[in-house]
């Protein structure tokens, strides 16, 4: 048992510079290649997760934009319909206006066709009268003539 012990031991012995080596080695990757590896993953990480916090503010003011647009453009609309709404609300009252006007002048039209159709049937009734009353004396003049003949 001490010969495998002993051998053990060399083994050991021997294997010591190895262990050494794979250690100073594993030392000297750390620093010569793992460190600034992971130093250029941490500024691409940096520099990624910038970027894309850049990109959802740019993003969100873009969606503030959008919506400020959006509420612009309605208030426009509203103020464009609003305008129409009067415009075509005047544009009645305007037809209701000229309507009104226009049936005040037909009823005075009318008065005054019916004044002028009265006045003429009157002088029509007196030329009539003074007529029948003429005719009367001329047919009673043509048969007292008759008569007398």
């Amino acid at each position: 048992m001490e010969a495998t012990l002993h051998a053990l031991g060399g083994i050991l012995l021997r294997a010591v510079p190895t262990f050494l080596l794979v250690l100073l080695l594993n030392f000297y990757l750390k620093s010569v290649f793992f460190k600034p590896l992971q130093k250029i993953f941490d500024e691409r990480y940096r520099v990624t997760e910038g970027a894309r916090k850049l990109a959802e503010q740019s993003m969100e003011r873009a969606a503030a934009k959008a919506a400020e647009y959006e509420a612009a453009m309605r208030a426009a609309r509203a103020e464009v319909y609003k305008g129409q709404e009067q415009a075509h609300a005047a544009q009645q009252e305007r037809r209701a206006a000229e309507l009104t006007a226009a049936r005040q002048r037909a009823e005075a039209m009318v008065k005054q066709a019916k004044a002028e159709l009265a006045a003429d049937a009157e002088a029509a009734k007196g030329a009539l009268g003074r007529d029948a009353e003429l005719l009367a004396v001329r047919i009673a003049e043509a048969l007292l003539r008759r008569s007398a003949a």
